[in-house]
């Protein structure tokens, strides 16, 4: 039981599918009987009148609690209590519609059996009214005694006021928009209100009665002179946000106050309109009421909120939280049954409870306890007993249930073997005579109801799909659904990714849950290297090259690349020439004498995905001839130097976007300005000459447009430039990996701090994102010492300055994998341990390392004497002789 809890007192469900609002509510005696009644209002038209009697835990609503229910005609929007009938001063109940007023007198005829009291209404009078109201307050306007009279305000900003049965005036109030809460200062005989310019407003009753009639509005300016006054505020204090309600306080040990619940804030008013006090609410409130406090000088306010919370404020400090099962659109306070200040809330779909603060008394007795002696070898049996249960059940049941177990959506895709015989390519920018495309076919599966299956088709720009969004009809149990699309490159640049994902979403319904549960599948697929390149002649230089070293003999290009690979040529069993849809070239090689591949171009970025599908097609092949212990390895030197060329030149792009972005603030800022003086230039009546603002204008236009087609070009340079950077550290990783024969572990924590990003933006751009994961790495299982791991990182991630601090992390990250380093997620195994670098490769001393800083041009290498990063090759030299100028 918690102590910040509401403790239900009576509680019940108002109808349904009903809904209820701020004034559906009012406690009063309105049957004139001593004691106070709930009297709750709907929108869908029903009148209910409860008197609550105490209920115990768990049982039902006694039916006699309810007094009396009916349906009127139209929605009730607000209900009150009051001297509304004149002759008498009893209280009656006065029913607020869209477009009447009724007032009604509520009576009980004593029961004769055991059905009890019979309670019914009677409509005493009723006013139709001209204008749509919205809500309405009442008292003894102009100081009158032994009668209240009623004000309603319209949705346009009328006042209608009524002397009981009878209509006596009515008067717009000045500057309307919006309709706020109305509440009457019997006081300072007033009426108060929040406007839409979020101000509080307080009218004169006596200003009211001698102002223009409103139904004189449409009268000349001379008519409205002699027919009455212009309406004139009182006070007005600025609270500088919309209003929910207002409520007036008048009790004897405190001072008369206006309270004013806000959006955000509580205000406290006296009765002139200077601000007592205001109190700042961490949450967004529902509804409130004040109500009289026990410590002299001081208010009590109940404030509901959103998050289903009752506070109590006195004044402005919080006195208790009460946690309640619904969020309350209105609150009162009453005396119900004797029982002074019990709570009534009530929810907009109809959740009526009476409840009070605190906790109830327990009346728990801890029994006593046996003195019975413990038997311990039967306690221990039996726990032996348990414990065989208990293996025998997680040896023999699954941790998922069975029905868990098989999948009950499926997606797979199938790529076509064979280029499409006609090209599917749309608006590719690719400058080629034919752009080829490939078919996939995707098939989704289901073996339970599944309820709008969404089909999503994803492959990395600059690939593009003839269609990325299925939408299917509902799937029947064990059916199918079958769509065929095609894949193209789009973007004038190679792709640094042959893959593509396939995401199927659908939700299926249980007898739990109707309206179903999502379920979620996806699938991969790997598109064939034929799509983005063609064969062509090898080319004898380059200006990259990298080696592939292998511990089996090389394998001929024709039973590796049959698919690139002209069987009537011999020639192309060592050497082989490829060319991307873009232009650029790659050549393949495989050693005769030794067991090594090597793949040169004249870009960097272009031997990724060559390399790849050798190993992979190379890995394939050994595992049909059942061999296990191929293994691919680098001996090389990782090419860092043209790898920062690569980020440099991404950074510099970025740069020039930020200063276009820059400028073209500035010149929109300097179009802006024009603008305004010529369109005031336009509309002065008095002509005055341009001063040459038209040819600005037009000068300043066309520098917009300059800089925005300038822009647009940075950002599709910027796209290609990213795009190379992915491929260039998808080769700089795989290298990486086959020099330190990296574990699947290892391979995917170096991807996630070099390839964090899908997208490269502006706001989040690659360098500060890579920076911040390798700095990560080198101070956690790179770190040299424990004092390395205590220290922390920055914070907010921003746009660098230069791209220097990026490249000497990557250079120190090679370093210390050089040295012996291990990645791990776990700091346990960051102790940093001096051993035998394998490959002959000859390390930078970490100290030097660290005490310069790798300029621009500089070269961190990880050389093996055998090769060399960047090498060129003779003109005419064959393909063993270069091989024999390998050898040392």
């Amino acid at each position: 039981m918690s102590l910040f809890k509401a403790r239900d007192w009576w509680s019940t469900t108002l109808g349904e599918k009903e809904e209820f609002d701020q004034g559906c509510l009012c406690v009063a005696d309105v049957d004139n009987s001593g004691q106070d009644k709930i009297i709750v209002g709907s929108y869908m038209g029903y009148l209910r009148i409860f008197h609550p009697h105490p209920v115990k835990p768990g049982d039902d609503v006694q039916a006699e609690d309810l007094l009396l229910e009916v349906q009127l005609q139209e929605p009730i929007l607000q209900v009150e209590v009051g001297k509304f009938v004149s002759g008498t001063e009893g209280l009656h109940l006065a029913v607020l519609h869209c477009r009447k007023l009724c007032v009604y007198a509520v009576s009980g005829t004593q029961g004769n059996v055991e059905h009890g009291n019979q309670y019914q209404i009677k409509l005493m009078y009723e006013h139709n009214l001209q204008r749509t109201a919205c809500n309405m307050t009442y008292g003894p306007f102009g100081g009158v005694k032994g009668r209240d009279l009623i004000c309603i305000q319209s949705m346009d900003g009328m006042l209608m006021l009524f002397e009981q049965e009878s209509y006596a005036f009515g008067r717009f109030l000045p500057g309307f928009l919006l309709p706020g809460p109305l509440t009457y200062s019997s006081r300072t005989d007033s009426f108060i209100t929040v406007s839409s310019c979020q101000q509080v407003e307080s009218y004169k009753y006596q200003v009211l009665v001698f102002a223009t009639d409103a139904e004189a509005r449409q009268e000349t300016v001379q008519q409205k002179l002699s027919s009455g006054k212009r309406l004139v505020v009182d006070w007005v204090l600025n609270i500088g946000e919309q209003a929910l309600d207002i409520c007036i306080v008048s009790f004897n040990q405190a001072v008369s106050s206006v309270f004013v619940l806000g959006e955000r804030n509580l205000f406290c008013l006296k009765d002139n309109g200077q601000l007592r006090f205001m109190k700042k609410l961490d949450y967004s409130p529902s509804c409130f009421i004040p109500y009289c406090s026990v410590k002299e000088g001081t208010i009590n306010t109940l404030v509901g909120n959103h998050s289903n919370v009752l506070n109590i404020y006195q004044d402005v400090t919080l006195k208790w939280a009460a946690q309640l099962p619904h969020v309350p659109v209105s609150v009162k306070v009453a005396n119900i049954q004797n029982l002074k200040g019990v709570i009534v809330t009530l929810s907009e779909n109809g959740h009526l409870q009476c409840s009070y603060l605190g906790t109830d008394p327990s009346f728990f007795q801890a029994p006593r306890v046996d003195s019975k002696e413990v038997n311990y070898e039967e306690f221990n049996a039996e726990m032996k007993e348990l414990q065989k249960i208990i293996r025998e059940a997680m040896k023999t049941q699954d941790i998922l249930p069975q029905s868990e177990k098989r999948r009950d959506l499926i997606v797979t895709a199938e790529v076509s073997p064979d280029l499409d015989a006609e090209s599917k390519a749309i608006d590719s920018e690719v400058k080629a005579e034919v752009v080829p495309s490939v078919t996939v076919k995707v098939t989704v599966q289901s073996r339970v109801t599944a309820q709008k299956p969404n089909l999503s088709v994803c492959v990395q720009a600059p690939l593009a799909v003839t269609c990325d969004q299925f939408i299917f009809n509902d799937l029947e149990p064990d059916s199918s659904e079958t769509v065929v699309l095609s894949v193209f490159l789009k973007g004038n640049c190679p792709p640094s990714e042959l893959e593509g994902n396939c995401v199927v979403s659908c939700s299926t319904p249980t007898e739990l849950n109707p309206e179903g549960i999502p379920k979620v599948a996806q699938c991969k697929f790997k598109l064939p290297l034929r799509l983005i390149c063609f064969p062509a002649q090898p080319s004898k230089s380059a200006n990259h090259k990298i080696t592939i070293d292998t511990n089996k003999p090389p394998i001929s290009f024709l039973t590796i690349f049959p698919d690139f690979a002209d069987p009537s040529e011999d020639d192309q069993a060592n050497v082989l020439g490829f060319q991307f849809l873009t232009g650029s070239k790659i050549t393949l090689l495989a050693s005769k004498t030794s067991q090594r591949y090597r793949i040169q171009s004249d870009q960097l970025e272009d031997l990724w995905l060559i390399t790849k599908e050798l190993t992979l097609r190379l890995e394939e092949h050994f595992k049909k001839q059942n061999c296990k212990d191929f293994v691919c390895t680098f001996s090389g030197s990782i090419p860092l130097q043209e790898y920062f060329e690569l980020i440099d030149r991404h950074f510099e792009l970025r740069l020039n976007a930020e200063k276009f972005r820059e400028l073209l603030s500035e010149r929109a800022v300097q179009f802006r300005a024009i603008e305004r003086r010529l369109l005031t230039r336009f509309k002065d009546k008095t002509p005055a000459p341009l001063q040459h603002l038209d040819t600005l204008l037009e000068g300043t236009f066309r520098e917009v447009i300059a800089l925005a087609d300038a822009a647009e070009k940075n950002q599709a340079n910027m796209f290609q430039a990213f795009t190379k950077l992915k491929s260039a550290t998808h080769l700089v990783i795989m290298l990486i990996s086959l020099w330190q024969k990296l574990n699947a572990d290892q391979i995917a924590i170096m991807e996630a701090a070099f390839l964090p990003l899908a997208e490269d933006t502006q706001e989040l751009g690659w360098e500060e994102t890579v920076d911040s994961a390798i700095s990560s790495l080198l101070r956690t299982c790179l770190s040299k010492s424990s004092k390395e791991q205590a220290l922390t990182l920055g914070g907010q991630l921003s746009m660098p300055k230069d791209t220097s601090r990026l490249k000497k992390n990557i250079s120190l990250f090679c370093d210390r994998l050089a040295k012996g380093g291990r990645l791990s997620l776990s700091t346990e195994s960051a102790t940093q341990q001096v051993t035998v670098v394998p490959g002959g490769c000859s390390t930078i001393p970490e100290s030097d390392l660290e005490e310069r800083v790798v300029v621009l041009g500089s070269t961190a290498t990880f050389t093996n004497h055998k090769h060399a990063a960047k090498q060129k090759s003779k003109p005419g030299l064959s393909e063993d002789a270069a091989e024999e100028e390998e050898k040392p």
